[in-house]
């Protein structure tokens, strides 16, 4: 895991870079042309954010997929930000805001996503829009409770949560979400693509 420097934030506080990156985050490698057909933008300036963001270390090309042609750009690795670094540099503060207030529009729109859409019983039953308001953590507290809801993130993300009953009886099929990236993980028939966000922050009484 590497983690987010200064140079590399300013970098990557653009919220066009930071919906490329998203969209090969979600999907899986692509090309200039795809992300742009995607997004909704022309393939020149897409290309230029696709050099961008891997000059930063972000993105690498994919040279299994890559022809004379197109290029195929990959995450090469997963990253990691601690505000709390660059409290003291104006100038990287102003890039950590863009960063964070697109990331939460992100995820605003990720519920908003969801709700629009109509999914079966079975996964309403399942999914979960929940809060828990009653906690009263010290910042050890709350970094060991982020420690430990990344750890069970981690154990479903590498395939070795405990299955169902009904995933035990269902042959896998479909590999995990970034297959290039594991190829040896896989997932039951039934199972949809799922995203797992978790908030947790102090607040004013």
């Amino acid at each position: 895991m590497r983690r987010i420097d200064a140079r590399s934030l300013r970098g990557l506080a653009h919220p066009l870079r930071m919906r490329i990156l998203e969209a090969i985050e979600l999907d899986g490698p692509a090309t200039s042309s795809t992300l742009a057909a995607r997004l909704g933008e022309n393939t020149g300036t897409i290309s230029w954010h696709l050099r961008l963001l891997a000059e930063h270390g972000y993105l690498e090309e994919d040279p299994e997929r890559g022809t004379k042609r197109e290029r195929w750009w990959r995450i090469p690795d997963r990253t990691t930000l601690d505000p709390s670094e660059f409290l003291d540099d104006p100038e990287t503060r102003r890039a950590l805001d863009v960063y964070l207030r697109d990331l939460v529009e992100r995820y605003y729109d990720r519920v908003r996503a969801y709700l629009d859409e109509d999914w079966p019983a079975e996964w309403q039953r399942a999914a979960g829009l929940s809060d828990w308001r009653d906690l009263h953590l010290t910042p050890d507290q709350l970094h060991s409770l982020n420690e430990e809801l990344a750890a069970v993130i981690d154990r479903y993300t590498a395939g070795t949560a405990p299955a169902t009953t009904a995933d035990a009886r269902t042959p896998d099929r479909t590999p995990d979400r970034t297959p290039d990236r594991t190829p040896g993980a896989s997932t039951p028939e039934r199972a949809e693509r799922v995203i797992v966000q978790v908030q947790s922050f102090p607040r004013r009484s």
